[in-house]
């Protein structure tokens, strides 16, 4: 099989999706980044981060949901509250890591995944933009 996705025609064996569901957020965070010779970017600064989870999958439930949008965004209120005008760089989840956006992105995949409840979907993908141009994103398969 063949499918098409934002970035590349790849081959693939599973089964084609065919639902998807978004939903988006923002928030303004802070983080300096700790690499070697990061220049203006190692300093304290704020990003008005925007945040895109995508849901996946090829079959409806019950009701004919993909994923309860109410129930997303919940858990993105959740997450809204615990990173808005947070220092990225002062969270456990952060501790001993360089912040980038990439990581922000997982960082958020994760707490979806874990919180989710009842999973329809079979993958998750979450972009997050850090400004109008740069954007990073975290793709996982949930079960």
């Amino acid at each position: 099989m063949t499918r098409t996705t934002d970035t590349a025609t790849v081959e693939t064996n599973r089964p084609e999706t065919t639902y998807t569901l978004g939903v988006s957020r923002d928030l303004v965070a802070q983080h300096f980044l700790t690499v070697p010779d990061p220049g203006p970017e190692g300093e304290i600064h704020s990003h008005h981060f925007e945040l895109e989870v995508r849901f996946a999958g090829p079959a409806l439930d019950e009701y004919g949901y993909l994923v309860d949008i109410d129930a997303v965004n919940d858990i993105l209120d959740e997450i809204e509250s615990r990173y808005r005008d947070a220092l990225l760089n002062d969270l456990p989840e952060f501790e001993g890591e360089n912040p980038s956006v990439e990581r922000f992105a997982r960082h958020v995949g994760d707490r979806i995944a874990a919180e989710l409840p009842d999973a329809t979907p079979n993958s998750l993908v979450v972009r997050i933009w850090e400004d109008e141009s740069a954007w990073a994103s975290h793709r996982r398969r949930l079960e």
